[in-house]
């Protein structure tokens, strides 16, 4: 008999032992997804993180934002990438593959997004997401300036940031709890 997919190193809850928000929240995804998203089920092992990852992660991602969706996806993608978190390179990988109808732009954005086809404005908003991965002690005045040189808005500037430190976070708890991508993501785009 199948085996359930993998989803945390530790126990997650079942769905009918959560609260009617957090069911409405999984039933969302089933509507738009088809699936629920192993990040929501992991994270319910702790109810009150679970409810500020959700929140965070909705205005984060699913707020106003001069930034488009595929371009907040890319950064995800980028950062995870940058992390080697297996889980979102999966599942955000996918996001990219989908909103841009561009298999390839997914596959390079997830192994090297220096060699993808990106303009000016991306290439400057996945540098300065992954300068402040891996060397957040070096941003500086001249970084911002050269995202405005490309176009973005100080409000982009505090977006970029804000879905770069949240995929940090994210990526560091999904390697510390051994979280693994839903199945599904790996056929979704292609």
């Amino acid at each position: 008999m199948p085996q359930p997919d993998h989803i945390s190193a530790l126990p997650v809850p079942e769905p009918k032992q959560l609260d009617g928000d957090i069911q409405a929240v999984y039933a969302k995804c089933v509507e738009k997804l088809g699936f629920v998203p192993n990040v929501f089920k992991a994270f319910s092992f702790d109810m009150a993180k679970l409810e500020g990852f959700v929140g965070y992660r909705n205005s984060v991602m699913q707020g106003e934002s001069g930034l488009s969706k595929v371009e907040q996806e890319m950064i995800a993608t980028a950062v995870s990438t940058q992390n080697r978190c297996y889980y979102c390179v999966t599942s955000h990988g996918s996001a990219v593959r989908g909103l841009s109808g561009d298999p390839i732009l997914g596959e390079q954005i997830v192994m090297n997004y220096r060699a993808a086809d990106l303009d000016k404005r991306q290439r400057a908003m996945l540098d300065f997401a992954v300068k402040l991965t891996v060397e957040p002690w070096t941003i500086e005045e001249s970084d911002r300036e050269g995202l405005r040189r490309a176009g973005f808005s100080d409000r982009d500037i505090w977006d970029i940031a804000a879905i770069a430190g949240f995929f940090n976070m994210t990526n560091r708890i999904a390697s510390a709890i051994d979280m693994r991508p839903n199945s599904q993501y790996h056929a979704l785009g292609r």
